[in-house]
């Protein structure tokens, strides 16, 4: 990453983030970090304490003093623009052993809508939910349903029924994602266990848009087998004929989670050229439980070294 000064991050449940920290100040001194919890969803409940640390220098004398520390200056914790602004200034900084390769020549291209829904209530069930109802999350309207069989031990053993490979590129019907006041009647997911085909070394491009059905809230998508370039970012409802525009194809940071802005978008590019199964999803746990996941299988390619490996000789059956 190229520097970025601040004095303040944000990173989000899942990432990861390399930090330079340059010690240029009084020897013998006492730093104090601290940090809290980001949430813009005020009917949340969440623990709003701040937790501390103290960085230390080991040279030097110290003489502690009489007042209190002060601690570092942080925003608000529902302060979304902070949020995005600190993830948007990010920049990869090439080097030799890693090149910045942003894929231009897009193959495939996705929207996927990132929605909190509700369904009914079970019989004999007490649902905390908007009207009485349990809640859910989905991806494309689609609220994955884990099979009790392996999506991987499927593909791989070519066993029919357990998967259906259509899930939809694109949300199934268009709406105001963002509106402020969203009809009921979309709040109702289907449960499917669909995944999206892929070919070997196909070049995507996918925009996740958050809606705010229910509760608009920040997504941080996590893409296993592969990293990816964030190449934009905004809010509001994502526009391809205005937005791409403005997209970073010259040094985007290679991320593996990413934090989608609360009623915003976010758009990544990837090479599938890691062949297997996939799971991608929210990696707020609560969401993923609710079923805001889905699956990319990635085809076998052409050379021996760019097929899915076969199951190790202990793994043991299910």
């Amino acid at each position: 990453m190229k520097p970025l000064v601040s004095n303040y991050i944000t990173i989000a449940p899942g990432q990861t983030l390399d930090l330079l920290l340059t010690a240029n100040k009084r020897a013998g001194g006492r730093y104090y970090m601290a940090a809290k919890l980001f949430n813009g969803q005020p009917s949340s409940l969440f623990d709003n304490t701040t937790t501390t640390a103290i960085l230390k220098y080991n040279t030097g004398n110290f003489t502690p003093s009489s007042r209190a520390p002060v601690f570092p200056s942080l925003p608000d914790f529902n302060d979304s623009n902070a949020s995005f602004n600190f993830t948007s200034r990010l920049r990869s900084l090439a080097t030799p052993e890693h090149p910045v390769d942003v894929p231009l020549n897009i193959k495939k291209t996705l929207l996927y809508t990132l929605s909190i829904n509700t369904v009914p209530c079970s019989v004999n069930e007490t649902c905390l939910g908007p009207g009485g109802r349990r809640f859910a999350a989905s991806i494309n309207n689609i609220t994955f349903d884990m099979p009790s069989t392996s999506v991987l031990g499927a593909y791989y053993r070519g066993i029919n029924g357990v998967y259906g490979n259509d899930f939809p590129d694109v949300p199934p019907f268009r709406f105001n994602y963002t509106a402020s006041s969203l009809n009921r009647s979309l709040q109702f997911p289907e449960t499917g266990t669909d995944v999206e085909m892929l070919k070997h070394n196909e070049t995507v491009e996918l925009v996740f848009q958050g809606t705010n059905l229910v509760a608009g809230v920040d997504h941080p998508m996590h893409l296993h087998g592969h990293s990816f370039y964030v190449v934009g970012s905004g809010f509001g409802n994502f526009n391809r004929k205005r937005d791409s525009l403005n997209y970073n194809l010259v040094d985007p940071p290679l991320m593996q989670t990413i934090a989608v802005p609360q009623n915003g978008w976010t758009a990544i590019r990837f090479k599938a050229d890691n062949p297997g199964v996939w799971f991608m999803h929210c990696h707020l746990e609560r969401h993923v439980s609710w079923g805001m996941g889905m699956v990319f299988i990635v085809r076998n390619g052409k050379s021996s070294n760019a097929r899915i490996l076969p199951p190790p000789p202990h793994l043991p059956p299910c």
